[in-house]
């Protein structure tokens, strides 16, 4: 897999390395489509959470073993303070052996990979580290969004060069854009991220919401886009595939 490009160090790893301790304040609810994958897994099952964020779902099932990773390191330590198995780690290189796992997660993490074959290659990971039979549940954000409203207040990628960005109407927001620079907002107060990270250029601040507000890259799926995806990777089968909270979502299983 070639190197990481520029855009996801940017937009993905700087602005998470940043945001982290606000962003895992704001990630505790477990999602009921991930509680009924795990739900359905043997006791005992060893699962691999690929991008598992401050590690909610390392904690979700307590019947089941978990092991995290994530690109991010101080995601990583809060994991780890919390008690959890967690490494740092690219979800395009993981560095496991093959056959470890009785499941996998992936959510909300290949929208991250700017290039398709990058989400593939993270694809294939899950698929390798998986015992025959071991499933995934994949999930990223879709291009029909449930609130259409939410993406006129993205950044198209080909027009995030010029801050303040106003919301645009939806009208002239072409069908086929799917990369995007999404708004993270972090009041004022949290002081852990505050003036240094504008004042280098990777945030700006917004005075009228009392915010300095980070911009995050995805790439967001349109319909059948996934499963076209999973179904490049070898030794993979989907099993089931829906439509969730404005996520596409798929579980494969390994063949």
């Amino acid at each position: 897999m070639s190197r990481t490009p520029e855009i996801e160090k940017r937009f993905v790893h700087q602005v998470y390395d940043a945001i982290a301790p606000h962003f895992s304040a704001t990630r505790f609810a477990i999602w009921p489509a991930v509680a009924s994958f795990l739900g359905a897994l043997p006791a005992g099952s060893l699962v691999l959470d690929a991008g598992c964020g401050n590690g909610k779902y390392l904690f979700s099932h307590p019947s089941s073993l978990f092991l995290g990773c994530d690109i991010c390191p101080p995601l990583a330590r809060i994991c780890a303070a919390r008690g959890a198995e967690a490494l740092v780690a690219d979800a395009t290189r993981l560095p496991l052996r093959p056959l470890l796992c009785d499941a996998a997660l992936s959510i909300a993490v290949l929208h991250h990979l700017s290039t398709e074959p990058r989400r593939r290659a993270a694809v294939a990971e899950l698929v390798r580290v998986l015992r025959p039979a071991g499933r995934a549940l994949i999930t990223v954000w879709a291009r029909e969004q449930e609130d259409q409203s939410k993406l006129a207040k993205w950044a198209p990628l080909q027009e995030a060069a010029a801050p303040p960005r106003p919301a645009r109407p939806l009208d002239r927001i072409p069908e086929e854009d799917q990369e995007f620079l999404v708004p993270w907002h972090v009041p004022f107060h949290r002081a852990e991220v505050g003036s240094a990270a504008a004042a280098d250029g990777l945030a700006r601040r917004d005075d009228r919401k009392g915010a300095v507000v980070f911009d995050r890259y995805y790439h967001v799926f349109k319909q059948g886009e996934l499963q076209r995806l999973v179904e490049g990777v070898e030794n993979a089968v989907i099993v089931d595939q829906f439509y969730d909270k404005s996520n596409w979502c798929v579980i494969i299983q390994k063949i």
